[in-house]
């Protein structure tokens, strides 16, 4: 019999199955997949794979796995966790947890066709997890100690998952930068979407953390009044509004905001860099103080029940959360550099649900 202590490399061979498309955007997809151990053992993944034309393009194969080597220490309950990186008759993908629950955007859709209001402080809640993310991964340091620079530059409705039990996580990090993991054109190219970007980074200047403070900021202004006040008719537009960043009083959009919320939010998005909040660590600070300086306020559990609430449907009473139809779950697959537009969104096809073979064998065509 083999010693246990004595084994000092353990070979193995993940098999993963795919169930269905989870999303489909401009430069990847998206599957959710069935993983397969030993003995009968079976985990539900997320599966991450780029299409085939860009596949071929050396750039776009060296932030894909940039991407997945940057991401594979961010062990956080506030950020989807990234499991394998694996290739497979010369295609790359990535093996993700998978998050059953919504994206922030059809969340706040899912508000809008009932009718119902998202109560202030679950908003704030919401982005204070964001927050709890964002000051994780901004101190990461490798394994020298040496601070990583993580900058996300895509804070934004769709990067941001609320799970049916309650959990917020912030996800794709195709377009982050970090010392040493992607290639980095900042100061050449702009990359995220316009009306969630800094001042600084929708003007092609180098950004550090501050800029994802801004573009919580941003999202937390969007889900208060249900409107992004950057947002214009075309993505150029919006990053002309957000490099003039003229900000509007919020109380007067919403007067549930009040002035300390509202001082908060022009605080979080201010123009310049050195007025903002320095750290997440500090917006941190300022969301949880506001929910929660009189007392009790909302937790996982709180919004786990408000959510499962408003996706009744998806969510029985009893028993585990049903599978999410066609589309309902997105993360987004980095936009390799560029501002994405409408082209990065696409309708997703039809694909059922499909079983039996290899996962690349399944999907090979459907990346074409």
């Amino acid at each position: 019999m083999t010693n246990v202590s004595q084994i000092s490399s353990i070979p193995a061979e993940l098999r993963y199955e795919t169930v269905r498309k989870i999303y489909e955007g401009g430069m990847g997809i998206v599957y959710e997949a069935l993983q397969h151990g030993a003995r009968g053992f079976v985990k539900r993944v997320a599966i991450k794979v780029i299409r085939e034309r860009y596949a071929r393009q050396p750039e776009f194969i060296d932030n894909f796995i940039g991407e997945a080597k940057l991401v594979a220490d961010l062990i956080h309950t506030n950020i989807v966790q990234t499991y394998n990186l694996g290739e497979t008759k010369g295609a790359c993908y990535i093996c993700m947890e998978l998050i059953r629950g919504v994206n922030l955007e059809q969340f706040q859709e899912r508000l809008v066709q009932s009718g119902r209001p998202l109560p202030v402080e679950l908003a704030v809640f919401i982005v204070s997890r964001v927050a709890r993310g964002l000051a994780y991964a901004h101190s990461k340091a490798d394994r020298d100690g040496n601070p990583l620079g993580i900058v996300h530059r895509d804070v934004s409705p769709k990067n941001i998952m609320i799970a049916f039990e309650g959990d917020v996580k912030l996800t794709d990090f195709g377009i982050a930068k970090a010392r040493g993991f992607l290639r980095d054109k900042e100061g050449e190219e702009v990359a995220g979407k316009p009306e969630y970007m800094s001042p600084e980074q929708a003007d092609f200047q180098i950004t550090d953390q501050r800029s994802d403070i801004f573009s919580a900021g941003v999202v937390l202004s969007w889900l208060l009044t249900g409107e992004n006040v950057f947002k214009k008719g075309t993505p150029e537009e919006s990053r002309q509004s957000v490099v003039a960043c003229k900000l509007p009083d919020f109380t007067v959009m919403n007067p549930e905001i009040g002035e300390p919320l509202n001082a908060l939010l022009h605080r979080a998005m201010a123009r310049r860099p050195e007025d903002r909040f320095q750290t997440a660590g500090e917006l941190l600070y300022g969301l949880e103080h506001f929910i929660y300086h009189k007392g009790y306020g909302p937790t996982n559990e709180t919004l786990g029940k408000f959510i499962r609430e408003l996706f009744r449907e998806l969510t029985p009473a009893s028993g585990p959360a049903q599978p999410l139809p066609e589309n309902t779950t997105r993360m987004t697959p980095g936009s390799g550099g560029r501002p994405r537009g409408p082209e990065d969104d696409p309708p997703a096809e039809s694909t059922g649900t499909v079983r039996g073979s290899s996962l690349f064998d399944q999907i090979k065509n459907k990346l074409r």
